[in-house]
């Protein structure tokens, strides 16, 4: 599987109590790999060790809750034995986020997805053959889909045998409004964090509002995204591929198990939660303009920022 959008972590902030022109001064600087990838947390603020502690400790604990290449992860024990006891709050939060985004979707957002995903990486590995998995083999995995198989209860989760499920396409953004939310609560206004998708609060350090570059490909984007008190996320079809030379994306269709089309080069939503762009902007690469125009409409605060075919 080749991997062309990397996704890292930012965390930019400052305190409350300072001016945004403290930033530069007495900045507190932590570098490090957390979702699996470059991380970064930039914070200017009297208490900031103690903060960027905590938001790492945040990331860490929901990193066991959603990931699925964290082995013991909440995640992945229920994906392993098919039922999970007192599952995370977290968890069925997004799992309920999960329900929103199917039922507005028609089906086209599900997390349930993940044995087409692991028929596809299977099919694909160590070859360089361009055909897709034949029908037979799509059929029986097409059969271990549906959100709507899930058992969904405060006390228990229930999948059926064969059914796994993956949150790739929420997790992250859910992710961001968590660690949001703390530095908000730790009496920060201004914070930009970045998980691959952005939740940002306030403004930026020259009291302007956050400037979100975008790429298209290996493009970076002329113009600019403003953000303030909003999230924003960007999907891409062919962002990452199964194959070699790139002809297979990632994102699968779980109502015929085929790839989303090569209609749109980029997908970016901005919205009042992360987690919700980023769900958005997952399904909207399996929609055509009138099919993304009228889920919108469930949506009213949600907007597409750029579409880029």
């Amino acid at each position: 599987m080749t991997l062309s959008r990397r996704r890292f972590l930012a965390i930019s902030a400052v305190g409350s109590a300072l001016p945004v022109a403290a930033l530069g001064q007495s900045v507190h600087h932590w570098r490090g790999v957390t979702l699996g990838a470059d991380a970064s947390i930039t914070l200017a603020h009297p208490d900031a060790p103690r903060i960027v502690a905590m938001a790492r400790a945040e990331i860490a604990r929901l990193e066991d809750v959603f990931s699925l290449h964290t082995p013991g992860s909440a995640l992945n024990r229920l994906n392993a034995t098919g039922r999970l006891i007192a599952p995370a709050p977290e968890l069925l939060e997004c799992l309920s986020h999960c329900a929103t985004l199917y039922r507005a979707t028609d089906g086209m957002f599900d997390p349930t997805v993940q044995p087409l995903w692991v028929l596809y990486a299977r099919h694909f590995a160590g070859t360089t053959n361009a055909a897709l998995p034949d029908r037979p083999a799509l059929k029986v995995a097409l059969e271990q889909v549906g959100f709507d198989k899930i058992r969904l209860n405060p006390n228990e989760l229930g999948l059926r045998p064969g059914m796994a499920l993956s949150l790739n396409g929420i997790a992250q953004g859910l992710i961001a409004d968590k660690v949001a939310a703390l530095l908000r609560a730790q009496g920060l206004t201004d914070v930009l964090v970045n998980t691959g998708e952005f939740a940002a609060l306030g403004r930026a350090p020259d009291g302007q509002a956050w400037q979100i570059s975008l790429r298209s490909g290996d493009d970076l984007l002329p113009d600019r995204v403003a953000l303030q008190d909003a999230a924003l996320a960007s999907s891409a079809a062919q962002g990452i591929s199964f194959d070699g030379e790139g002809r297979v994306g990632h994102i699968l269709n779980p109502i015929t198990g085929l790839p989303a089309p090569k209609r749109w080069k980029l997908v970016t939503v901005t919205a009042p939660q992360a987690w919700l762009a980023d769900g958005l902007s997952t399904a909207f690469c399996l929609m055509n303009r009138n099919q993304i125009a009228q889920t919108l409409q469930a949506f009213p605060q949600a907007k597409i920022e750029r579409l880029i075919g």
